[in-house]
């Protein structure tokens, strides 16, 4: 969620498929091996339901998503949803953050309540920054965001180190978390200081916040890496409810690969008047085996003539007393009440979600959604590897001289062929070419014919890299020297928002 530039790890070769290190281990060699991975889903199956989506969704830069359809759902029928994104501030803003800066921008011009924060704890716990680096970058990315039309009037802009109720929720978090499963998702061993682990719930905290007043979805926009925070920040949603909600076919337990064979069974029996448990159990044994099958076999013999049917269970996770009575007394229906949970035969999974959280809600609980995410690809460095701060050669900072950076520019390596000739006849490379990118990620904007005649001329040997990266080199200096003008237009706003750029410490 909060630093762009990919991780550095020269050492890391073939990880790529294997883990991912919000604090640096690898870029992302293969980005299809997350969708197997990590459960990460393909945008370009969303992309048809999005409402004018914006040119990285178009050309397949966002090229991923979690749970993102709740989105634009709420998009569409023009109800609340709030997206966010961070940004630690361990050096300059270079033109590899516009990124998250415009898919923060285009989701509060879509109506999104959209939150911009500094990640200034995680800077200093995880990166070792001292607090003076931390407030000059602070405000660099601050006016760079402003710059490129964050609306400070109808969005929110923080700092987690001066943010109270951040704070608060991340402790509350904290319950619910522990070293165990921290270490499992980043690695932390006994020498990890405290304070980054506390940086980790104060990450998810962050996630979280938009959702403090009512439950809403939420995005993040996000590169690949930040996955992890992911992860976690969807976990501690849910174990911060008060109930679970889920499907059910008997009285006991079972788990979700067993209540799969419990479906296939009640299916398979439906057409009896009544589908008893020993019953499925019988046409389970002849219907395969393996664990799951074997598991639901046992709970099924343990419940023998108790009838089998679907229904929708409320689990008590966290609830108080009043909560779990109020919750029986909502349930319509037929319903049977047990000490730990409701089990209610005439609603809707769906339904019965939304009034799980409503009484959640009236009880004093957040109620929170399980925030969504959208992934994009990493800009690949101007040198041909990484993008990294620390490589100036590498990235154009936002901050750079515009002429400077357009020497960047005219410097890069290129997707193009030895020898002038062979690139008439064979054609260039865009797919691996640093400059193209550069067009398609920035300098081309909205225009996709342009993106696109810069491939395709690429491509068919028209367009040589010497006069493409003039053509970009120039086009970058143009950017620049725009957006710096802007940022120093804007910075007697940055000065009169709520917003501490050098806050008193201790």
């Amino acid at each position: 969620m909060t630093d762009d530039t990919p991780p550095e790890d020269p050492a890391a070769d073939g990880a790529d498929s294997v883990a991912l290190d919000p604090w640096g281990s690898s870029t992302i060699a293969n980005y299809r091996s997350l969708f197997e991975e990590f459960g990460i889903e393909a945008f370009e199956t969303m992309l048809p339901d999005v409402p004018s989506p914006h040119y990285l969704m178009r050309r397949a830069i966002i090229f991923g998503h979690r749970d993102y359809g709740r989105v634009v759902d709420a998009m569409r029928a023009d109800e609340p949803f709030a997206a966010l994104s961070g940004f630690m501030p361990t050096g300059d803003p270079h033109i590899g953050h516009k990124l998250v800066f415009d898919e923060l921008i285009w989701h509060q011009e879509q109506g999104g309540d959209t939150y911009a924060l500094i990640a200034d704890l995680e800077a200093h716990s995880a990166r070792g920054l001292s607090w003076d680096e931390i407030d000059e970058h602070a405000e660099d990315y601050l006016l760079s965001l402003l710059a490129f039309g964050f609306d400070p009037d109808d969005g929110t802009l923080y700092r987690q180190s001066e943010h109270r109720e951040v704070q608060d929720l991340a402790f509350e978090l904290g319950i619910e978390a522990n070293f165990s499963e921290l270490g499992a998702i980043y690695g932390f061993e006994g020498g990890t200081d405290v304070s980054h682990m506390q940086s980790v719930v104060t990450q998810v905290a962050d996630i979280l916040y938009p959702q403090l007043e009512e439950p809403k979805p939420t995005v993040i926009p996000v590169g690949p890496d930040q996955d992890p925070h992911m992860r976690l920040a969807r976990d501690l949603a849910s174990r911060m409810r008060y109930f679970g909600v889920t499907t059910a076919y008997a009285s006991f337990e079972a788990k979700p690969e067993e209540r799969t064979q419990l479906e296939r069974a009640y299916e398979a029996l439906a057409g009896n008047e009544t589908v008893r448990c020993a019953e499925a159990a019988d046409w389970l044994e002849t219907a395969g085996d393996g664990a799951a099958i074997e598991g639901a076999i046992e709970k099924l013999r343990a419940a023998g003539e108790e009838p089998l049917r679907p229904r929708v269970r409320f689990l008590d996770r966290n609830a108080t007393a009043a909560a779990f009575e109020a919750l029986i007394e909502a349930v319509e229906g037929e319903k049977r009440v047990y000490d730990e949970h409701v089990d209610a035969f005439d609603m809707e999974l769906a339904n019965a979600e939304e009034l799980a959280r409503q009484v959640e809600v009236d009880h004093g609980g957040h109620g929170f959604i399980q925030p969504s995410s959208i992934y994009h690809r990493f800009m690949t460095g101007l040198t041909g590897g990484k993008m990294s701060s620390s490589i100036p050669a590498s990235h154009i900072s936002l901050l750079d001289e515009p002429s400077e950076g357009a020497d960047k520019v005219r410097e890069a390596t290129t997707g193009g062929r030895e020898t002038a000739a062979e690139q008439r006849e064979l054609g260039g490379e865009p797919d691996k070419c640093p400059v193209y990118e550069l067009y398609a990620y920035l300098l081309a904007g909205d225009d996709d014919e342009y993106a696109e005649r810069v491939y395709a001329e690429c491509a068919g040997g028209e367009r040589l890299c010497g006069g493409c990266k003039n053509e970009a080199a120039e086009e970058m200096e143009s950017f620049l020297e725009t957006h710096q003008e802007r940022r120093e237009e804007l910075r007697p706003v940055l000065e009169d928002l709520d917003v501490a750029i050098n806050p008193d410490r201790i």
